[in-house]
């Protein structure tokens, strides 16, 4: 395998794991070099770069190199002097199953105005049931600019295509407005500047540039929870557009209600417009999803293949995707369709779930975290309700993911009777069939308690 191939699939498994954003920033303009047994060199083309790799992002690299090339040990990272391709240009080679391929890494033109890539656009938008309210309102977002829904609010999971939903709003507002000043930014984006502003003492330019806009979109803003400097200045950055009739739009893992250490008068200007949920894709959308995915790439897969990825990988649409992805990399560079069993033995690098090693001590912590609450809350015999639910998920989570017995939960808890763990159980087992807000919140933890 050369290091083009390697650093190819490398990014394939990388995307998987980070946002579209912080993938395109930070492994744009980056490759592979093995100049010493045992060692891989990956070159960046800053030092901003570097330091970020080293710190947030060796050991999703290192796992993804060890996996496709075990004998590599460790990971050196250096500042290249020569530009860099996303991805390298191949030099002529057998005729292959894709010979027009070309693996997506190299455009990611973002326009330096608005923040926004030209890449997500409704047209690409797969709309389904899972969806379809959060579509109907960003369509008429678009039409009805600031009159109709403000704040629109639109939550789901990761990798669900909220980002997606997002940036093609304000793409589709600025093409048939191209007078409006439209700005798409992350909350960790809207705090760096925050805090750049700060060390420079220019909080007014800050003020200025924020206030101007006449869409403001604002992507994962659960994370300006706990950050009370920040809260401060969105809450006024918030009343100055909405006072002056500016469209305001978010997304967040979860509804309003649901963000812990968010203040409450944010929580209630968000909760004043349109709330839409994006939920997962039900089969009959990823198989479309694929579909029309390969049709933006002018390939062709057996049937039977793009079926078995709709049936495995039901997570989200990013891990469809990036399912997708490694299977046409292993076709293209091996130059044939890899054959059922090579199929299922790549997409089970994804899609598998290391549940051995989830304890009850996670379980109960991540719970913990995710409701803002103090551990030993949740084994004192308080009947606030604020406690009781976060009490009773943990120990269906217990039981059902940990596969604990109710004698041990009850145990785990205070020393209670077994037959608390059983109500616990079948009450949470019972609500999440019918309330959509419980079932997204229990996904949610899911998520981070098998995080790796």
């Amino acid at each position: 395998m050369t290091n083009e191939e390697l650093w190819q699939i490398v990014l394939n498994e990388v995307e998987l794991a980070v946002s579209r954003a912080n993938f395109i920033t930070w492994f744009k303009n980056t490759s592979i070099n093995r100049t010493a047994p045992g060692v891989a060199t990956i070159c960046v083309p800053n030092g901003f770069t570097k330091e970020w790799l080293e710190n947030k992002y060796h050991k999703l690299i290192m796992r993804a190199i060890r996996t496709n090339c075990p004998e590599i040990r460790s990971v050196d990272y250096v500042i290249s002097t020569l530009p860099q391709p996303f991805i390298v240009e191949k030099q002529k080679e057998p005729e292959s199953v894709f010979p027009e391929e070309q693996l997506e890494f190299q455009e990611f033109s973002i326009d330096t105005e608005t923040n926004l890539n030209p890449r997500y656009v409704f047209d690409t938008f797969i709309v389904g049931s899972f969806n379809e309210l959060a579509y109907a309102a960003a369509q008429s977002v678009v039409k009805n600019i600031a009159s109709l829904y403000n704040p629109l609010f639109i939550y789901g999971g990761v990798g669900l295509g909220k980002t997606h939903l997002l940036q093609a709003i304000g793409n589709a507002i600025k093409q048939s407005n191209t007078n409006l000043q439209v700005h798409y930014a992350t909350s960790e984006r809207f705090t760096n500047d925050l805090i750049a502003a700060i060390q420079s003492h220019e909080p007014q330019r800050f003020k200025d540039r924020y206030r101007r806009f006449d869409v403001l979109i604002i992507d994962d803003i659960q994370f300006i929870a706990g950050k009370t400097r920040t809260q401060e200045e969105f809450f006024h950055t918030f009343n100055t557009l909405y006072e002056n009739n500016k469209q305001v739009i978010f997304s967040s893992d979860r509804p309003p209600k649901s963000i812990p250490d968010l203040e409450e008068r944010l929580r209630s200007r968000f909760e004043a417009g349109l709330i839409a949920d994006i939920s997962q894709p039900d089969y009959e959308t990823r198989l479309a999803i694929l579909q029309t995915k390969l049709a933006s790439k002018k390939h062709e897969f057996p049937v039977e293949i793009l079926e078995y990825i709709a049936s495995v990988v039901e997570k989200n649409i990013r891990e469809l995707e990036g399912a997708l992805n490694i299977v046409s990399a292993r076709a293209h560079i091996l130059h044939k369709m890899p054959d059922m069993e090579e199929v299922k033995t790549l997409i089970a690098q994804i899609i598998s779930k290391p549940k051995w090693i989830i304890t009850a001590s996670k379980i109960i912590k991540e719970v913990c975290l995710f409701y803002d609450i103090n551990e030993r809350h949740l084994f004192e015999r308080s009947r606030r309700r604020e406690i009781v639910k976060p009490r009773q998920i943990a120990m269906y989570l217990l039981r059902e993911d940990f596969r604990g017995s109710f004698p041990y939960i009850g145990q785990k808890f205070g020393g209670r009777d077994h037959t608390t763990a059983i109500h616990a159980y079948e009450k949470i087992a019972k609500n999440i069939k019918v309330d959509k807000k419980l079932m997204d919140e229990i996904l949610l933890l899911r998520d981070r308690i098998y995080e790796n």
